[in-house]
């Protein structure tokens, strides 16, 4: 991804101030108007997946469509972006923890046969969605954790590797000397470059101009390509989280979901999200459906989003109502509170067991003229974009940080 420094400032800078008139002048958006809901008939076989997902589905929906067994089909979606060291979210090349170190999420259900397996806090095993699998297939377990989940991996023969690329390294490095004001990473007093904090106070422009100016002098220091610098710094400024879910279904109504991650950049060593929890992240009922989530794992976590949905079409609810209402249960845990909400997004991805679908999303996307989306095959491939709860674009959290002149400095 190429950022310009242009792009990124006004960016930044309008973020809070969009958002902020978007999200106060809005309420639901509840109105059915999903186009995969009800507007053409469903379909088997189909599948969908988040949008890292798009460039892997031909091959999977052959697959799927040929005979091969459904959850088989998922991965073979998911371990595309597992595999590819460009995709910092998922697998090889996934931005680590706050220590440095790529620890890897994920959990499976296959319908047919009613069985799960999810795995958390890997480290050293890059398909980490396979191992979910083995789970399921080789223990009498569903969740394993941490070392002993690597551990289980070596034994069945996933081989051990490093999994933090030299680019994912740089940005870690970035981000590390970026939060130097709190540790002792970064250039310290005796460095000729140094300079102290700045005390009189700037516009909002100026400061975020300074701050960027900053970081990418320090990126090409560390040594990050050009193209990737201002990719890099936005992503020291702003920890992003990433993930991949993908349900299929088959000709015969059978289906299953799975969905993995590397989780939130530079989180705590430790620190799962909703992708290894069943019922979060991921889950599949063969009587119903399926159903997975990107976006805030902890918020997911607390309304049992997937499952939640997948019980809401076994009462009735059509995706995209099964999905609105998931979201608005993270609305409520916040009483409404925009000023909270607007650093919250989630979407969902939706399907029901005569293949009717929906892609869902509490914010319309993370900015402007990038929406949120979700990649479908049902014999066509492409992406569609979500349906949104709120109008408008969530913020990256941290917020934007208050400026002196604003603070009465």
């Amino acid at each position: 991804m190429s950022i310009s420094r242009r792009g990124f400032i006004e960016s930044a800078v309008v973020a809070s101030l969009s958002t902020s008139l978007h999200a106060s002048n809005t309420g639901y958006q509840d109105q059915n108007n999903s186009r995969a809901d009800a507007s053409r008939p469903a379909k088997r076989p189909i599948m969908i997946c988040a949008h890292n997902g798009l460039d892997y589905l031909d091959d999977a929906f052959a697959f799927l469509k040929s005979g091969g067994d459904t959850l088989d089909a998922a991965i073979r979606v998911v371990k595309g972006p597992e595999n590819d060291p460009k995709d910092t979210s998922v697998g090889l090349g996934g931005l680590p923890n706050e220590e440095g170190v790529v620890e890897l999420d994920a959990c499976c259900m296959h319908g047919p046969t009613r069985r799960a397996g999810s795995v958390g806090g890997v480290r050293n095993i890059k398909n980490v969605s396979i191992v979910a699998k083995a789970v399921m297939e080789h223990t009498g377990h569903v969740m394993l954790v941490g070392e002993g989940a690597e551990r289980f991996a070596v034994a069945v023969g996933f081989p051990r590797e490093n999994l933090l690329t030299e680019h994912s390294r740089k940005v870690w490095l970035l981000w590390k000397e970026n939060n130097s004001n709190q540790d002792w990473w970064g250039p310290g007093l005796a460095d000729p470059n140094w300079k102290g904090p700045a005390i009189q106070p700037e516009s909002q422009t100026e400061l975020w101009q300074k701050r960027i100016r900053h970081l990418e002098e320090r990126a090409v220091a560390i040594g990050i390509e050009p193209d990737d610098r201002m990719a890099a710094v936005h992503q020291v400024l702003f920890p992003p989280t990433g993930t991949i879910h993908c349900s299929a279904l088959n000709d015969k109504g059978e289906i299953s979901g799975i969905t993995t991650t590397s989780g939130l950049a530079f989180k705590m060593p430790g620190r799962c999200g909703d992708s290894p929890i069943i019922g979060a992240g991921c889950y599949t009922d063969q009587d119903v459906g399926s159903a997975g989530a990107t976006g805030s794992g902890e918020e997911n976590i607390k309304v049992a989003g997937a499952h939640t949905i997948v019980e809401n079409m076994r009462r009735g609810m059509s995706p995209h109502e099964a999905g609105m209402d998931a979201l608005k249960r993270i609305v409520r845990n916040y009483n409404g509170d925009m000023k909270k909400l607007k650093f919250v997004d989630m979407t969902y991805y939706i399907l029901r067991k005569d293949g009717a679908y929906a892609g869902v999303s509490l914010w319309e996307g993370y900015e402007k003229g990038k929406p949120h989306t979700i990649a479908v095959h049902d014999g066509t491939r492409r992406s569609e974009v979500t349906t949104p709860l709120f109008q408008g674009y969530s913020q990256d959290f941290p917020a934007v940080p208050v400026l002196p002149e604003e603070a009465g400095i």
